[in-house]
């Protein structure tokens, strides 16, 4: 096997490696893999020392130059989130359906797909709807009633 098919198959194994990481930063090791492979296969590199500085210089290059922009594609994308708020405080006013009537106030409910174990002065049975009004870290605390945000209360 020569020496540029092997720096091209480590380039392949690089940038495929990157579908189970999420740092993009092996797709760019892979590109200067590639590079260094296909130069050498051209006979346009020989020297060892040379080698490795080309897969050093492509890969650091290319990750300065394209990295932010190619970050992008991998990230997701979640429509009417507020960025400003922590991530706990973006649960109150959401809609949740009990899984577990409440009994002396606790109970558990749904929550973006994940079960929450959850408080309520309100009496509530399975399948209703609720809506969470405090976030306490691992446990929410519901309402029967939703409630009235700000911005309602303008108009």
């Amino acid at each position: 096997m020569s020496i540029a098919l092997i720096w091209i198959l480590v380039g392949v194994a690089l940038i495929i490696s990157e579908l189970l990481l999420t740092s993009v930063v092996a797709v760019f090791l892979g590109i200067g893999a590639i590079v260094t492979g296909l130069l050498i296969h051209w006979g346009l590199v020989d020297d060892l020392a040379m080698q490795f500085a080309i897969f050093g210089i492509v890969s650091l290059v290319s990750l300065l130059l394209a990295r932010g922009r190619i970050k992008r594609w991998f990230t997701g994308y979640t429509a009417d989130e507020d960025e400003t708020k922590p991530n706990f405080q973006r649960d109150i006013g959401a809609r949740v359906t009990v899984v577990k009537a409440f009994n002396h106030g606790a109970g558990r409910v749904v929550l973006n797909g994940v079960q929450w174990d959850a408080f309520s002065e309100d009496d509530l049975q399975v399948g209703d709807t609720a809506w969470v009004v405090a976030n306490e870290g691992i446990q929410l605390t519901v309402q029967k009633e939703r409630i009235q945000s700000k911005e309602n209360n303008k108009s």
